[in-house]
């Protein structure tokens, strides 16, 4: 059926978003075609990212081997080294592209939400450079945030030059996002449910399609250069007995309280960081860039991504006795140096945590109830994926990112058990999974989204603990021109009245107005989930 179309009021050969949005089963033939693409482009952008940090860190690990030939003065190198990186790596960040700091997940999420925009050249540019540098100099980052973010900035421009519509535009984004996953883990169907599950939250055909390509094209790329084995070599551990359950349970809920810790510690360094501006931030990043090296000249295996350091972990070659001070260690380097502001995510520094914490629960399991005859090794695969689901709170990624990345297939069971009880506790404790709090604290700070000059079409899930939930739309506060179009829930879809009531995991559609743009603000944060502050006061 065809749109009719008001040449009076439209310029000659251009249409509206909402007659694009409503056509858009017209241009479904070109988006796979194009999520092949752009999953090969960004497969080809982590390759090139990966052998850059690759060589850093052999640069790095020389000079900190040079330097031992000077015992008493050796370690002033790699501090200068790693202050120096970090230094650069910061004023590439602050002076260029703010977006381009930290993960960059936050705000690759709020572009999908239609509340920032996207500037892919220069996010791809500094995001590369100034990844390379922080990681490289020892600070404790990880690539696969970066390679995400860099993924849906490839996407972005390819969708751009290939004049794709908004939505096309912003779907291929997020499946740029999972394919820069799955080509830094080599772990296609975990880009796959990571864009499902936590970057745009649509389970919508099209989403999943161009998601699926998009990673699989990827993941053929990254391949072809790093070779067909998981990232993590790992001994064949045996499936553990039914009986041991309990146990990777209880390391659940450990890793669901030490996840919530991690959360509320990142959160309150970037809050005393954030009062730091211009030449005093700059001296933050070097100071944390120099302690780094420092750490890297007596324990060069605890600096950078830390995936030697998981993978011994994982191996069971770490004494017990050190296990602790690795992980407040780690911990440490962790939250200063995301705080720092430079680019670098927390993908690899979690993993690398939960894996110390499970390992440390499964000696004590192995001390204290040796019947149950699980190797604790086991419990560091496990420990991974209760970490990662404890502080993202995406328990389907955690599971099969860890399970692709370990090749431990043996070990579901007990990665599902010890997830699930990681994820209640965080649901239990109300406390919001990292990449939205950090959503939150910088729409907070900055104010929300950019000026737009047409009427936009957007999508909000109404969050668990959310404003609106149990609302009904009149009450909802939306300004003239904020029209809600519909809402979809349990696979119902319908055009919702003023007495339609808003609930918890209902997907709803926005047409906003130039002039209503507050719509998006108060839609954004109606939908979104409350902080555990916010949700204590209606008590």
């Amino acid at each position: 059926m065809s749109i009719p179309q008001n040449t009076q009021d439209t310029p000659s050969g251009a249409r509206s978003e909402i007659q694009e949005y409503l056509e858009v089963s017209q241009e479904q033939h070109k988006l796979f075609p194009r999520a092949a693409l752009i999953g090969i482009c960004a497969g080809a952008v982590a390759v090139i990212f990966r052998a850059l940090l690759a060589g850093i860190d052999a640069l790095r690990n020389q000079l900190v081997q040079a330097t031992y030939t000077l015992p008493a003065l050796g370690w002033i190198f790699p501090m200068l080294f790693g202050a120096a990186g970090a230094s650069v790596a910061a004023v590439l960040v602050f002076r260029y592209a703010p977006e381009a700091s930290g993960s960059g997940i936050p705000h690759l999420k709020a572009v999908l939400h239609r509340l920032r925009e996207l500037s892919w050249g220069r996010v791809l540019a500094v995001k590369m450079s100034s990844g390379v540098l922080a990681i490289g100099s020892g600070l404790a980052l990880g690539r696969e945030g970066p390679t995400v973010q860099m993924g849906g900035a490839v996407a972005d421009g390819i969708a751009r030059r290939m004049k794709a519509t908004p939505q096309d535009r912003l779907t291929l984004t997020a499946a740029g996002a999972g394919a820069g996953l799955a080509a830094a883990f080599n772990a296609p169907l975990s880009g796959l449910v990571f864009v499902l599950e936590e970057v745009q939250r649509d389970f919508r055909p099209a989403v999943f399609g161009a998601a699926f390509i998009a990673a699989a094209a990827a993941d053929v790329v990254a391949r072809s250069v790093s070779g067909q084995l998981p990232v993590f070599t790992v001994p064949n551990y045996a499936m553990p007995p039914l009986t041991a359950l309990p146990a990777f349970a209880l390391l659940g809920v450990v890793a669901g309280l030490f996840g919530i810790f991690f959360n509320r510690s990142l959160l309150a360094a970037l809050g005393m960081v954030g009062e730091f501006t211009g030449r005093r931030r700059l001296a933050l990043s070097a100071a944390v860039g120099a302690g780094a090296g420092v750490v890297a000249w007596f324990y060069p295996f605890a600096v950078g991504g830390g995936h030697d350091l998981a993978e011994s972990v994982l191996r069971n070659q770490i004494d017990v006795i050190a296990i602790p001070a690795l992980f407040v260690l780690r911990f440490g380097l962790t939250v200063t140096s995301y705080a720092t502001g430079v680019a670098g995510g927390i993908f690899a520094p979690l993993l690398v945590l939960g894996a110390a914490l499970g390992l440390g629960a499964g000696h004590a399991v192995h001390i204290f109830l040796p019947a149950l005859t699980a190797e604790p090794g086991v419990f560091a695969v496990v420990g991974m994926a209760a970490y990662f689901t404890a502080i993202v709170r995406a328990p389907l990624t955690g599971i099969l990112l860890i399970t692709e990345m370990t090749g431990s297939y043996e070990q579901m069971l007990p990665l599902l058990v010890a997830s699930f009880c990681a994820y209640a506790v965080g649901e239990f404790f109300r406390d919001m999974p990292i990449y939205e709090a950090l959503l939150q604290r910088d729409l907070t700070r900055e104010g929300i989204g950019p000026v737009h000059h047409e009427p936009i079409v957007v999508e909000f899930q109404v969050e668990p603990n959310s404003a609106f939930a149990g609302l009904l739309v009149r009450d909802l506060g939306l300004p003239a021109g904020c029209v809600l179009v519909r809402c979809y829930v349990d696979g119902r879809e319908w055009v919702p009245t003023a007495f339609t009531r808003l609930e918890a995991h209902m997907r709803v559609t926005a047409v906003i107005a130039p002039e209503a743009e507050q719509g998006l603000e108060i839609l954004q944060r109606g939908c979104a989930r409350r902080q555990v502050a916010d949700a204590s006061d209606q008590h």
